[in-house]
């Protein structure tokens, strides 16, 4: 079964997707005419809530939608995902992720504004928004077999396996093995005959599942307070932990960037120089990385007090820039400049957990724990929101609830996975969701540049 999953994982991320992603996100770019370059002051400016609405429809404010989307992609993405990147496709891959990034701001800004544009009603008459309710609002039943499509793969998707899984692994690494309180893998946990493996991870998973439990059962708005407050928290951590490297090795930043320019165009650093390889991977980790034409950030941002759809779709694609351009590149050259990359084995969150480790030995290792634990439990709190909502879609708000057992039971199943199963079921997930979102998003695109004109026009006169 895992050998299968890392099959289709493969397939389905090859020329057809980087096209869809890339390709798509390239059209919206010279769509918008620029937008991400010419208005992102704007879009900071927005984030102010001078301009929030509490009598608009929805649940939360902007500023919590953008705080709950960011949760979900400022997080083990930046951490995991970059290291994954650089061991699968040498520093090179960083620079088509940030490619990806700058194309995917253009993506976010249509489906974003397209989330409030075209929002719909769930069965309980709650106001609703995300790529499903985009294609049945904005290009009519008929299309409706996208919108089953889209929630299909959202269920399977956005479970939190892949953060109960580098969770653990930093954990252990960091606390548990040091301590002697883990047998390792060839410690089993045994209960009432029945062998449940390694013990140390199912009671770090049953744990996790404990703490979520606790704020994802209060639903989006419990969520988004809680997101809003740990959210900026964890970016100063991890920002001031990941300066104090850079600025150590300062002297070898110019050459690490060039590194990752030259390598983006001859692959020198994966074995057989293939470019393509390269540009696959970075795509593939941009978008696990900040989820631009996915379809996910669009159902929490669809849930904002908003009547501009313009005005959430600016404040949305500020995610991507955060995400992939600020703190993606931070993390790849922490990785590059200490030469763990080069010089060890490990993979995912542990060759980030050595690099730490090499720069500031003693506590590096214990500041990045920190920031995992929190980026982890932040992007679990929102993911659960993003698949509740596919529940609701397909199977009615009295049900949904029942999605949150099924989640929360996942995330032991992520803890004691292999990384590359994991990694492989989301990839593989995000690859079919994206399929949906990015042909409604073309499709629409003319009703985003039309609402466009006549945002800015009044926003001459204020």
């Amino acid at each position: 079964m895992g050998d299968l999953i890392i099959s289709f994982s493969n397939w389905i991320w090859g020329t057809p997707m980087l096209i869809m992603l890339l390709g798509g996100g390239m059209i919206l770019f010279f769509h918008s005419g620029f937008i991400p370059f010419r208005k992102i002051g704007h879009a900071i400016r927005l984030l102010s809530g001078k301009y929030d609405n509490d009598l608009a429809p929805g649940q939360i404010t902007s500023f919590q939608a953008l705080s709950s989307a960011i949760a979900a992609t400022v997080g083990l993405g930046n951490i995991s995902g970059v290291a994954i990147a650089i061991n699968m496709g040498g520093p090179g891959a960083i620079f088509w992720m940030w490619v990806s990034a700058f194309v995917g701001m253009a993506t976010k800004y249509y489906t974003c504004s397209l989330a409030i544009m075209f929002r719909g009603k769930d069965s309980s008459g709650e106001v609703q928004g995300g790529p499903m309710y985009v294609i049945e609002e904005g290009m009519g039943k008929k299309w409706k077999f996208l919108s089953v499509i889209f929630c299909t793969a959202g269920i399977l998707g956005l479970l939190a396996i892949f953060q109960a899984n580098q969770l653990t692994a930093v954990l252990r690494a960091v606390i548990f093995i040091p301590a002697g309180l883990d047998g390792g893998d060839t410690s089993r946990f045994v209960l009432g005959g029945i062998d449940l493996g390694q013990s140390t991870r199912w009671i770090l998973g049953v744990t996790m599942m404990s703490l979520v439990a606790i704020v994802i059962l209060g639903g989006i708005k419990r969520i988004a307070a809680v997101a809003s407050k740990m959210v900026p928290f964890m970016v100063v951590l991890y920002f001031i932990s990941v300066l104090l490297i850079v600025f150590k090795y300062m002297g070898e930043v110019p050459a690490m960037l060039w590194m990752i320019v030259e390598d983006a165009f001859t692959g020198e650093a994966i074995a057989g120089g293939a470019v393509g390889a390269v540009i696959i991977t970075g795509a593939r980790r941009a978008a696990f990385s900040n989820e631009a034409g996915i379809g996910t950030a669009p159902m929490v941002h669809g849930a904002s007090k908003n009547n501009e759809p313009i005005r959430e779709g600016l404040i949305a694609m500020l995610g991507p820039f955060i995400d992939t351009i600020v703190v993606c590149t931070l993390t790849a050259l922490v990785i590059m400049l200490t030469g763990v990359w080069q010089t060890t084995e490990s993979d995912g969150v542990r060759l980030t957990l050595n690099a730490f480790e090499m720069a500031l030995p003693g506590f590096g290792k214990y500041l990045l724990m920190i920031a995992v634990l929190v980026f982890a439990l932040s992007t679990m709190f929102t993911y659960s929101y993003y698949g509740h909502k596919c529940f609701n879609y397909l199977f009615g708000a009295k049900k949904a609830d029942y999605y949150n057992y099924f989640y929360l039971a996942t995330i032991v199943m992520g803890a004691v996975a292999s990384l590359e199963v994991v990694i492989s079921l989301v990839d593989g997930m995000y690859a079919i969701m994206a399929i949906p979102t990015m042909i409604s998003t073309i499709y629409l695109a003319p009703k985003v540049k039309e609402a466009s004109k006549d945002y800015f026009k009044r926003m001459k006169n204020v």
